[in-house]
């Protein structure tokens, strides 16, 4: 905690006392020109440390307040971002360079790989704010998110203080950003849904904020969204997304979007003259669910999915499971506490944790539990049962190991669907697309090279043929060969060659 949260008087300080840990040097930094960076070179400088792992939704939470204190004291403030990796994945420098990318962090990051940082600072849970003064003193500590205007306060009283003392530099810091990759026909893709019917695939172009039609063999039909990050309804064209992730169809001409960054809910109407978007719920801004007191906002939806007049959203931000009745509109929680935590019973007892997928077999609801590396299985809405997890035991307890029920071990797997009678996971930090009989929790590695997939974020099932989001490589990739007894001699993986021929739709 700070020492002053209110209001600060003349007499009030915010100056620290114990002198801030200074950097090991055997560490990878990125937006540095390759340079190592110390405390002692930011004297003069107001430092926020932000100590977050990459697959942690509330550590993506606080990102647009650190943009926000960033723009405010540009010359005054210099954010660090201390990267200190949950997962085996994430402590890879190639996965966190994806990932700086992903999320546009323009400040110093450090990929704090063993702990080194976090146990010098006494870090506990991500994300921790440590607030360090121009002369390298701690100012404190926040655990968690939502603290914008507490650290814009004190940093407005650094500063003061600081400047009157002639011990603050506003020298430009001009940090050199990593050199961006190579913009492709997609960015970093997180979604897709196979519509055979019509022969449609729909992918969620997850960086350039739109959703790119294509046929099923890749030819491109149409896009929707300007390719600009926003929250703008009209034709789809001009409309905006901000980060979009899962899709699904309610019939042949209605799309339903979780629209992440957006913390929203949108509506593309396909089929008639005018392709047009309309948000069904959501400002822009995340909400939160508080005890008795109805939401009308989402909080960071990972996914959709439409059944029979219900709609489903994995609420990542939430570690729950909405539902949205579109003939009466109501918005409710259906699974989940809100507890993070792998809690099987009860739907509304139950514990998830960042639920990231779901799909069904029109008899069970499935989720993909991503922080607990885990599948759970729940009743549909308006049916009895509990929640129960067919794979993966705890929030810590990851790995990559094939087998049956608590034997098995996934890393961050961000979606499922149905084939056949059985699952097929995405296996997001193994770079894998795994088989689960959700009968006798049965797991199986399809058999594909090791460098086929770099983090796929989402698969789609179309007769025999799987599409899947292959995200850090910023393609589609279809799986072909699949069989249901595993054999899978003949299983072929390759990128879908999309063919950008039409103009946006009018």
């Amino acid at each position: 905690m700070f020492k002053n949260t209110k209001a600060s008087t003349a007499a009030d300080s915010y100056a620290g006392t114990i002198t801030a840990p200074e950097f090991p040097s055997e560490v990878t930094w990125f937006n540095t020109a390759g340079k190592n960076l110390s405390l002692q070179a930011l004297q003069g400088k107001v430092v926020l440390l932000d100590f977050w792992t990459y697959g942690c939704i509330n550590c993506m939470h606080i990102i647009p307040d650190l943009k926000k204190l960033e723009e405010k004291f540009p010359n005054e403030l210099v954010v660090v971002g201390v990267h200190s990796p949950k997962f085996e994945r994430e402590k890879s420098d190639e996965g966190l360079a994806n990932i700086v990318q992903r999320y546009e962090r323009k400040h110093p990051i450090v990929n704090d790989r063993d702990f080194e940082i976090w146990r010098s600072y006494g870090a506990r849970a991500w994300p921790t704010l440590v607030l360090i003064d121009p002369v390298g003193k701690i100012v404190g500590s926040l655990s968690g998110e939502g603290h914008y205007d507490t650290l814009d306060r004190a940093i407005s009283a650094l500063i003061a203080e600081f400047d009157a003392n002639k011990q603050l530099d506003r020298t430009p810091s001009n940090w050199q950003s990593m050199q961006v990759i190579e913009d492709t026909f997609l960015r970093f893709p997180g979604r897709v849904l196979a519509d055979t019917k019509n022969d449609r695939l729909l992918i969620a172009d997850t960086n350039h904020h739109r959703i790119v039609v294509t046929t099923l063999a890749g030819d491109v039909l149409t896009t929707i969204g300007s390719g600009e990050a926003g929250l703008k309804d009209g034709d789809c064209q001009h409309a905006q997304f901000k980060q979009p992730q899962g899709l699904s169809l309610l019939n042949d001409n209605m799309l339903y979007v979780a629209d992440t960054e957006n913390h929203a809910l949108r509506r593309v109407e396909l089929g008639t003259d005018r392709c047009a978007v309309s948000t069904v719920i959501g400002d822009g801004k995340q909400h939160y669910l508080r005890a008795g007191v109805p939401s009308d906002g989402l909080n960071s939806p990972w996914d959709v999915l439409v059944k029979e007049g219900i709609i489903y959203i994995a609420m990542a931000g939430q570690h729950q499971v909405w539902v949205w009745d579109i003939d009466s509109q109501k918005l409710l929680p259906y699974l989940g506490s809100g507890r993070e935590e792998l809690r099987d019973g009860a739907p509304s007892r139950a514990g998830f944790n960042q639920p990231s997928g779901l799909t069904t077999d029109g008899r069970w609801l499935y989720i993909a539990d991503a922080e607990a590396s885990a599948i759970r299985q729940a009743p549909l809405y308006g049916e009895k049962g509990e929640v129960t997890t067919l794979v993966g035991t705890g929030l810590f307890d990851f790995g990559d190991r094939d087998g049956s029920g608590k034997n098995v071990l996934l890393q961050h797997a961000l979606d499922v669907d149905v084939y056949q009678n059985q699952l097929i996971v995405t296996d997001t930090y193994n770079h894998k697309i795994k088989l689960l009989n959700p009968e006798t929790r049965q797991v199986t590695s399809l058999n594909l090279p090791d460098d086929t997939f770099d983090e796929p974020g989402g698969l789609t099932v179309a007769g025999d043929i799987l599409f899947v989001a292959d995200t850090n490589h910023h393609q589609v990739k279809t799986i072909t060969g699949l069989d249901i007894d595993n054999k899978q001699q003949a299983l072929t993986a390759a990128p879908l060659n999309i063919e950008p021929k039409a103009a946006p739709a009018q």
